[in-house]
């Protein structure tokens, strides 16, 4: 790889190292009687927020307490993704493509991941409602959206990426760029030998 890319890919793995500093998402409630909001931010290695009032609310409607303990996530996750991004440091210094791809493919496959975690979670947590909690309404379920705003009852839910989130998918976005690029140029030289041949 070239120089440039070699720096654009070490600044790829900086950026991804800001999910052990900022939150990685957040998730937004807004209502009537709650005109600042609720807000609930998750962390690569936790949740921080409006935890105890969302559980407030959560428990006349039927949903499970959110109790960081019950998550594997948070005590396996930090390790896996300090190793992901440990690789990319690994890529600039080599510099070889191969590695790259490989790195891109891991990126992806943890993504992939990631958000179909998130959306599980989000799904046990706004469907297996307790029969027994003192506001039922018949049909309704409680899944915020993946990303993006919904309607729930008197209540709008928002999901969004945070600072991390942001900086973590910029990051993305480079290293899919300097590979492209990476790939493009490997390929012109390829031809331009075969020419020559």
């Amino acid at each position: 790889m070239k120089i440039q890319s070699k720096i654009l890919i070490t600044v790829s793995a900086i950026l991804m190292l800001s999910a052990y500093f900022f939150p990685l998402w957040k998730i937004l409630l807004g209502a009537p009687q709650y005109p600042e909001g609720l807000e609930m931010k998750i962390w690569l290695t936790g949740i921080t927020g409006n935890v105890d009032q969302i559980n407030g609310l959560n428990h006349y409607i039927g949903m499970q307490h959110i109790v960081v303990a019950n998550f594997w996530e948070f005590k396996i996750l930090p390790y896996i993704y300090g190793l992901i991004v440990a690789f990319g440091f690994f890529v600039a210094w080599t510099g070889k493509l191969k590695y790259l791809w490989l790195w891109m493919a891991v990126l992806v496959v943890f993504s992939i991941f990631g958000f179909s975690d998130f959306y599980l979670w989000e799904y046990d947590y706004g469907h297996h409602l307790d029969p027994h909690a003192a506001i039922k309404v018949e049909g309704m379920t409680y899944q915020p959206p993946l990303i993006g705003y919904k309607q729930l009852l008197n209540f709008v839910a928002g999901s969004l990426p945070d600072i991390a989130g942001y900086l973590v998918g910029i990051g993305g976005f480079i290293t899919a760029g300097v590979l492209f690029f990476e790939q493009r140029l490997k390929n012109k030289t390829k031809k331009t030998k075969t020419i020559k041949l």
